[in-house]
């Protein structure tokens, strides 16, 4: 029998795009993903680009990603964001033993969510440890399987543990999802259906071999170039593509636009020699982003190694073009937003929610324009002593 070729990632996600825009007013209004929904995305594997393949996964190309959750986030940014999340916490999996691995990981439809590190500890018991704290921003938490949490490690006698250069050691702990207390907390103006939620646990025992730290290149036990990437690296690049797929969405939206409005007192819009102007350098700017993003992708990937982590230059290549996407892809979002004029401001217009969206994305850590002054101490000779 021949083996039938499965679809890339891109076009598993681009046959639901038409889905998931039918129903991206009910996940703006209720948080939450369409149990219909969470069954497609689930059978075009979309939650499992990044999974190692010992675990069922694709460990797919990182450029084959970006494609996949750029055409998840044109549709919808909330949906592209949630498989961004949970393919980027898959990334723990290369540090686990196989067999939690399998066991976290393994189930067709697993998926985790955690929250960013806090100040939140973790005591160090026979077995493993007692976890207790809060953890917020847990996006897709509520149809993850598996929840995660990070911080430090309290020993017995009351002291941190830390790591071989020193440095208390930050450490990732994962339990089914039922064992957390998920908190109604996420009520922003924007990637509203991420139900980026927090969470709680108190003395919750977490055996160790459900635990592990990603901080220790010589502790990953699954080979290969993708996990070369450092999580960090992998993770701006989710959040890129999430911007590039919002901003995508919003010019073709324009485009549309552009060729059916007649302003008053006006010719069509797509006749205003200002209006081609524009849409061509928008063109021009998100195309030529996502090719930075994606050639620094092919070379880093090229030049990875099965088991030491890509160098920093290349890291913070990768970093740099994350960076730029996400800068370029607001400027698109802005411009087309502007220039659709009140077509834009209404809730389900093709703008206006993708404009919350990719506002909200600004907000976040892998938006700061700090990125640009590390990636510029690096290009000129100084980098800083810690960099992921």
């Amino acid at each position: 029998m021949n083996d039938i070729a499965i679809p890339d990632p891109a076009t598993r996600a681009r046959a639901l795009a038409e889905t998931i825009a039918a129903q991206a007013d009910e996940i703006e209004r209720t948080r939450r993903f369409p149990a219909a929904l969470l069954d497609r995305l689930h059978e075009a594997r979309l939650f499992r680009m990044l999974y190692p393949r010992s675990v069922g996964g694709e460990e797919v190309h990182p450029a084959a990603y970006v494609r996949a959750v750029a055409e998840l986030s044109r549709a919808d940014g909330s949906v592209g964001w949630c498989v961004s999340i949970a393919n980027s916490t898959g990334l723990i999996a290369p540090y686990l033993d196989l067999v939690a691995a399998r066991h976290i990981f393994g189930a067709p439809r697993a998926t985790c969510a955690w929250g960013p590190p806090n100040e939140s500890r973790a005591v160090a018991v026979p077995g493993g440890y007692r976890v207790t704290g809060r953890w917020d921003f847990a996006s897709g938490c509520r149809h993850a399987s598996w929840i995660g949490a990070h911080g430090p490690v309290v020993e017995p006698d009351g002291s941190l543990r830390l790591n071989r250069w020193g440095r208390p050691t930050l450490r990732t702990w994962l339990f089914p999802a039922e064992q957390a207390t998920i908190l109604d907390t996420w009520n922003p103006i924007g990637l509203r259906g991420t139900a980026s939620d927090s969470y709680t646990v108190s003395e919750l025992f977490v055996p160790e071999a459900f635990s592990s730290t990603r901080e220790d290149p010589e502790l990953r036990r699954e080979p290969g170039p993708l996990y070369a990437f450092p999580q960090q690296t992998l993770y701006v690049v989710g959040i890129a593509s999430v911007a590039l797929g919002i901003a995508r969405g919003m010019l073709d939206a324009f485009v549309e636009l552009a060729q059916q409005k007649t302003p008053r007192g006006m010719g069509r819009l797509a006749d205003s020699a200002v209006v081609q102007a524009e849409v061509a350098r928008c063109e021009a700017k998100l195309g030529a982003a996502r090719a930075y993003l994606l050639e620094a992708l092919d070379e880093a990937y090229a030049g990875a190694d099965d088991l030491a982590p890509i160098d920093v230059p290349a890291r913070a290549r990768v970093r740099l073009a994350g960076s730029h996407v996400i800068t370029s892809a607001l400027d698109v979002a802005d411009c087309t937003y502007k220039a659709a004029g009140v077509d834009a401001i209404f809730p389900g217009s093709p703008f206006e929610r993708r404009f919350r969206d990719i506002h909200t994305l600004s907000q976040q850590n892998q938006s700061r324009d700090a990125h640009y002054e590390t990636i510029g101490q690096i290009l000129l000779g100084a980098p800083p002593a810690v960099f992921y």
